[in-house]
């Protein structure tokens, strides 16, 4: 979202993006080489613990952080993504008319959100009257903000992970020569939830969030037994509506649930996922009849090239890891555990100042 801050302080031809979620900082430090290709030059996880924000500012002082200039991404759990038909007002009031229209929809008061909105494709299709609408709740802007001036940084606007997404989507897709092309990418925001981006011609059209099974990041996926964990999982039945749409015919009916005993069925509970996946690349195919997918990539930290596998034969369609090494050089050498964690801030790299969100 575009949350712009009133100052400007010296840059530095380092490039700094960060993510502050629940105590922990992930940064990625990159230098610009031209084009649309960043060296890498630090990463890492800062957890800030029982120290307090000057402690804790100056342990990241202490890692070179302090005074550059800085983008920020907001994690899923930071914000809700919703969508709504496009209110028919001018340009200039379409927040307004937004904040209006999701007030009931919001789990924080109103007036205590801060609101930005996107359009939902690129406006040659028929979602061209639709829009997705980011809201957080101030409380989290401002202790980005507190974490920001102490560490003298020059934060001009915020993201959040579904665009990040989409500009790393679209810098794969130039490179390959299919810009106009829909791209799928499926994320594990952390070991809670995964997040599928659908974009294409630069834009996000579709996005969902996955909720994963207990344990899902250290199950054997490929094993078609009982999970070792999570027993029983949520199989929804009927035809599948995105949790962030409101309205929208588009979109389909809502649907029932039940629980289902996977153990019976001689199923794991990591089949819930592919259900799930396989019914929001269904509700594309219905929806975006005239832009097919080209392909889903994955991103799963070291259980990537596992996930590519299942999920290939799972899906039946072309399925590959994300592969950023080209575009960042550095980002390889780094240890998995930190590219897991830090990989969608890459995306705020590419970040050009005249777009919104």
């Amino acid at each position: 979202m575009s949350v712009r801050w009133p100052w400007r302080r010296p840059s530095s031809s380092a490039r700094l993006v960060v993510s502050w979620a629940d105590g922990v900082l992930s940064y990625v430090v990159a230098k610009p080489l031209g084009g649309e290709r960043f060296e890498i030059k630090a990463a890492g996880v800062e957890r800030r613990g029982d120290d307090a924000l000057e402690a804790f500012a100056a342990r990241l002082a202490a890692l070179g952080l302090k005074g550059l200039a800085a983008q920020a991404m907001l994690r899923p759990a930071q914000y809700q993504f919703l969508q709504i038909d496009a209110p028919q007002v001018p340009p200039e009031e379409m927040r307004a008319a937004a904040r209006y229209q999701i007030k009931d929809l919001v789990t924080a008061h109103i007036d205590d959100i801060t609101l930005d909105v996107l359009k939902v494709g690129d406006g040659q299709y028929k979602a061209g009257e639709l829009l997705f609408v980011v809201a957080a709740a101030n409380a989290v802007v401002r202790e980005l903000l507190d974490l920001s001036d102490a560490m003298q940084w020059d934060v001009r606007v915020v993201d959040v992970q579904e665009t990040a997404q989409r500009n790393l989507q679209q810098l794969l897709a130039r490179t390959e020569g299919r810009a106009e092309r829909a791209d799928a990418l499926l994320t594990m925001a952390d070991d809670r939830q995964g997040l599928l981006t659908i974009s294409a011609n630069d834009e996000l059209f579709f996005t969902r969030r996955l909720d994963l099974p207990v344990g899902f990041m250290a199950m054997s996926w490929g094993d078609s037994g009982a999970a070792p964990v999570a027993e029983q999982a949520y199989v929804p039945v009927g035809e599948y509506v995105p949790d962030y749409a409101v309205g929208g015919e588009a979109f389909g009916a809502d649907y029932s649930a039940g629980m289902v005993d996977y153990s019976a069925t001689g199923q794991g509970a990591h089949q819930r996922v592919v259900v799930e996946l396989q019914r929001s690349l269904d509700l594309w195919d219905r929806t975006w009849r005239d832009l097919p997918l080209q392909g889903l990539r994955v991103a799963a930290g070291e259980r990537s090239a596992e996930m590519v596998q299942w999920l290939a034969r799972e899906l039946g369609m072309v399925v590959q890891a994300i592969d950023l090494s080209a575009q960042f050089p550095g980002w390889a050498a780094l240890p998995a555990g930190e590219r897991m964690e830090c990989w969608p801030l890459l995306g705020l790299l590419l970040r050009t100042e005249t777009r919104t969100l």
